[in-house]
């Protein structure tokens, strides 16, 4: 278009500078990512150096700091300042330059408030990525800025330096500024060691011991069903089989909510990033209004644990916990006793002990590790004929 290679006959909306050099590169470009990144450092510094959750939901928080780059957008749309060229007076671009600073010194402030923060999913590094590539794309726009003001007359110049402009905005912006931060279990291929590293649970992804593992020839535990439910609940095999049951009657993210709460019991309080990271996982999943496997609980304990100061605090989930177990001890317990799941366990677990008394007499000892999921789907003890349960995809929230 510059060098005349294509042109319109009439003008289109679409070709208005301010369409392209305001509206496209304000509040739908820099300035949308840059309200990204904030927002995501806002809700690290919260929930890791507050230890709580933050004030202000993403949903609302983002549309808040975007607001004055859509208000400065509509000033300049109004004003008209743009001449023949796209370009704007000094004053102006002055004011431009100052918007754009000011957010990357924001970013800059609540990352260097995180940066002590041994976090698990290098989100400090791709935040400081993300300072480094705004910081760098600002002095290239004053530069370009510039050169096009001092050499208006070289046309080569001017090609040149909206292409490099061109390029920086479509693609540098993009390849550093696309990293999620806010989803760590989807983006575990490192693009520099080339190890590709799957997590089917956050528990797997924290180091949890022993999280999702079924051992063929660990020893069998007798299951009596005069023992408290809570109490049963803590053997991984009787765990498995009671969620299977559960999910087939579409009531099973009570005992994946105990599972999970139980996980983060093992997390020792002295290591307060994966109790948060974990904490995290379980109230996106489990206690925020409309989430994924949202529990039933009552509102006194739902709020309790979404207004609390400490993330890390050991009973955080207790009052929940309790409610669940009342639930799952009316609704679910007195049915999974007479069900096909619980003769399968009981069956099985016979066999188990049977071997395992037989391999202790021999001192033959055969551990062969199987990832279970928690999906009823994948359960030892499911039948065909069974629903399949719910889905246990790890999900994820600051945005």
């Amino acid at each position: 278009m510059a060098g005349n290679f294509l042109k319109y006959k009439k003008s289109h909306w679409w070709l208005s500078c301010y369409v392209w050099a305001v509206w496209v590169e304000g509040p739908l470009g820099f300035g949308l990512l840059m309200s990204c990144r904030i927002a995501q450092a806002f809700q690290l510094y919260y929930a890791f150096v507050k230890r709580r959750l933050p004030p202000v939901r993403s949903h609302i928080f983002l549309p808040l700091i975007v607001l004055p780059w859509i208000a400065g957008a509509a000033i300049i749309h109004v004003k008209k300042p743009l001449n023949c060229r796209c370009h704007l007076q000094t004053y102006w671009v002055i004011a431009v330059m100052c918007l754009h600073a000011l957010y990357v010194a924001v970013l800059v402030g609540f990352t260097g408030a995180i940066r002590h923060i041994e976090f698990r999913f290098d989100e400090l590094k791709d935040l400081w990525q993300g300072i480094l590539v705004s910081a760098s794309l600002i002095g290239l726009w004053v530069s370009a800025y510039i050169l096009n003001e001092i050499h208006d007359n070289i046309s080569w110049l001017q090609v040149t330096s909206r292409f490099i402009l061109l390029f920086t905005a479509s693609s540098l912006v993009l390849v550093f500024f696309s990293i999620s931060i806010s989803q760590p279990l989807l983006t575990q291929i490192s693009f520099i060691k080339r190890e590709p590293i799957e997590f089917k649970t956050m528990c797997q992804a924290l180091g949890i011991p022993d999280s999702g593992l079924l051992l063929h020839r660990e020893q069998a535990v007798v299951i009596d069903p005069n023992e408290p439910l809570d109490k049963l609940l803590t053997h991984k095999r009787f765990r498995q089989s009671f969620m299977a049951f559960a999910d087939s009657c579409l009531a099973g993210e009570s005992v994946h909510f105990f599972e999970e709460v139980h996980e983060l019991g093992k997390i020792p309080i002295d290591d307060p990033v994966r109790r948060i990271y974990m904490a995290r996982h379980i109230i996106n999943k489990y206690i925020i209004a409309g989430s994924a496997m949202e529990v039933n609980i009552s509102h006194r304990s739902r709020q309790a644990i979404l207004s609390t100061t400490d993330l890390t605090h050991p009973d955080l989930f207790t009052n929940a916990l309790n409610e669940l177990l009342q639930l799952m001890k009316m609704n679910l317990a007195k049915d999974f006793w007479s069900s096909m799941y619980f003769l399968k366990l009981k069956d099985e677990t016979s066999v188990r002990s049977n071997g395992y008394e037989m391999e202790q007499m021999s001192g033959a000892y055969s551990f062969s590790p199987r990832l279970s999921c928690v999906n009823a789907i994948d359960d030892p003890f499911h039948q065909d004929h069974f629903s399949s349960g719910s889905s246990q995809d790890v999900h994820h929230p600051y945005q």
